[in-house]
């Protein structure tokens, strides 16, 4: 008899509470544009009650579960055997690592709960299958993508439609880093689509679609209340309502300070403000967006001196220090409480230090 089969004939599962998974499927893997370019499983999970819901799990996140349970569960595991999870890919294109990734994935799922029923009650496990609120708020691309290559870009031929559409004045000149973000420049007039956030717009200038900060522009007639008439805009996932206050991007400031002046960027990415990047993800991203090689990092601690990263632990020692009580910086909802300050790796000019 099969392990499912036989575990489900067993009393002690039927006892089980409905909520607890027992069955996971990889449905579908969308792309994010976070520090680097990753993906992240679409997972449809069914509980022992009937229920079902979607997660949404990088790799990382199963990486992470693995060596959590060897560590909790190995001296345990006398009496069963922790599924293999594939190993990690250095190299190759992420979608076809990811792609590759899903039967192997599938079937580990399927092991892993089918495993004796208190180890389905194990925490690590719950929480790992757990539907957040983070999960419940995406949108499956099937139903809305955020912003889909076919996008519709709104072309206003009548006068009267000019005057009604919802537009704003670029008042400055904005250059967008990477694809999701919309190059400005002074005097443009840009037609507005929606609100991203408190501190984002979405619109269309010169047949080209992005998002830009609302603090470069002058709003000449707002969006309506009810936010955008784009079809599937506003709605969550089967159709519902979506949850008020999402915010799809969180910010982070970033300075390149060299001789001639600081170069200062709002770097927007498809992340939640918990996420901790790693070093090596900061520092492409940063040679990315400043189109410089030879770079180092940096952030202020709390006596506004700079301090140089070098490693994950400084990462770490960073985001602990942001949430000093002593910093007093007001900052938007979306916008990570620690900033980047990149310098030319060879100036040393800007440390407080005498050598």
């Amino acid at each position: 008899m099969a392990l499912p089969r036989q575990l489900r004939d067993e009393s002690d599962f039927d006892q089980l509470p409905d909520n607890i998974p027992i069955s996971a499927t990889i449905a579908d893997i969308v792309e994010k544009k976070g520090f680097i370019v990753y993906y992240q499983f679409v997972i449809e999970v069914k509980t022992k009650g009937g229920s079902k819901y979607l997660i949404y799990r990088r790799y990382r996140q199963f990486f992470t579960l693995h060596q959590s349970m060897e560590l909790k569960l190995g001296a345990q595991s006398g009496s069963f055997t922790l599924p293999i999870l594939p190993g990690k890919v250095f190299m190759g294109n992420k979608q076809e690592i990811a792609e590759n990734r899903i039967p192997e994935l599938n079937t580990y799922m399927k092991r892993l709960l089918s495993l004796p029923t208190w180890v389905l009650l194990d925490d690590l496990i719950r929480m790992f299958f757990y539907q957040t609120d983070a999960d419940s708020q995406q949108v499956p691309r099937a139903l809305r993508r955020l912003r889909p290559p076919t996008r519709r870009v709104k072309t206003i031929k009548p006068k009267t439609d000019l005057l009604s559409s919802p537009r704003a004045e670029a008042m400055f000149d904005f250059s967008g880093s990477g694809k999701l973000e919309l190059s400005l420049k002074a005097g443009e007039v840009i037609f507005l689509l929606r609100r991203v956030n408190a501190d984002w717009l979405e619109g269309t200038v010169r047949d080209r679609t992005g998002i830009f900060p609302e603090s470069f522009v002058k709003i000449i007639k707002p969006l309506a209340g009810s936010g955008s008439d784009e079809e599937g805009e506003g709605e969550g996932e089967g159709g519902g309502p979506k949850a008020p206050g999402v915010s799809a991007y969180s910010c982070l400031r970033c300075y390149l300070l060299q001789p001639q002046g600081i170069d200062t960027r709002d770097l927007c990415v498809e992340e939640d403000l918990s996420t901790q990047p790693t070093y090596q993800e900061l520092l492409s991203r940063m040679r990315d967006v400043f189109q410089i090689q030879d770079i180092a990092l940096n952030y202020r601690d709390p006596e506004g001196d700079l301090v140089r990263i070098l490693d994950d632990e400084d990462v770490s020692l960073m985001v602990w220090e942001s949430k000093s009580p002593r910093s007093k910086v007001k900052r938007p909802v979306n916008q990570y409480p620690w900033e980047l300050h990149v310098t030319l790796a060879s100036d040393l000019t800007v440390y407080n230090t005498e050598f």
